[in-house]
């Protein structure tokens, strides 16, 4: 009598059994994962966040008479000679939040040159003699930068001093009262932020 191996088939069924073991492990750690970093965790730092940072975790908001008006975070359009400008913005058709990003235009480019010079031209008339900055002239990578170095500020100070019949001594006091200082005193540069600036150059003039 021959005996018959079944070594094989034991084998087989080892491997499909090991097989169906990978692919619910796999499954499980995909859900579980997904459930404590795709919503526990986010949902546990908003939490936290909103206790201690309400106002940052917030969206950084600006409230005006109980209205929302704009975010700290965001740059807005400011075309009046009576207040501060932000950086030029190629978001979308500016500052358009929907629509985050720069020009992607090359140094080389025409476009981009003549835009430039263009935006010179008519700072440097404003004020005579003096370098434009040129975060005045140039946009950020998100379009969306709400603030200006203290140098492009004091820039402006000579058209919104006019416009407003502002001394411009107090101008320069005011905006070096609005200006945020690194943080830590090591981090970042000296920076003033255009909307809460020009809120707060409203309330001078109450």
């Amino acid at each position: 009598m021959h005996s018959v191996s079944t070594l094989p088939s034991v084998v087989t069924v080892q491997a499909v059994a090991v097989r169906h073991s990978v692919w619910r492990t796999s499954i499980r750690f995909t859900l579980v994962t997904a459930l404590l970093l795709g919503i526990a965790y986010p949902l546990l730092v908003t939490g936290i966040a909103s206790v201690i940072f309400p106002h940052k975790a917030g969206g950084s908001l600006i409230l005006k008479d109980g209205q929302i008006i704009g975010s700290e975070l965001l740059a807005q359009s400011f075309t009046s000679d009576r207040y501060f400008h932000p950086r030029p913005s190629a978001a979308g058709n500016g500052y358009d939040a929907t629509a985050s990003g720069g020009s992607n235009l090359a140094q080389s480019s025409e476009t981009l040159v003549d835009r430039i010079q263009g935006s010179i031209d008519k700072l440097a008339a404003e004020n005579p003699g003096k370098p434009v900055p040129i975060d005045l002239v140039s946009t950020s990578a998100s379009g969306l930068d709400p603030d200006v170095t203290p140098d492009a500020a004091y820039f402006q100070i000579p058209r919104v001093a006019k416009a407003r019949g502002i001394g411009e001594d107090r101008l320069h006091k005011f905006i070096e009262q609005n200006t945020t200082s690194r943080q830590f005193g090591l981090l970042g540069e000296p920076r003033v932020n255009v909307l809460a600036l020009n809120l707060e150059l409203d309330k001078l003039q109450k």
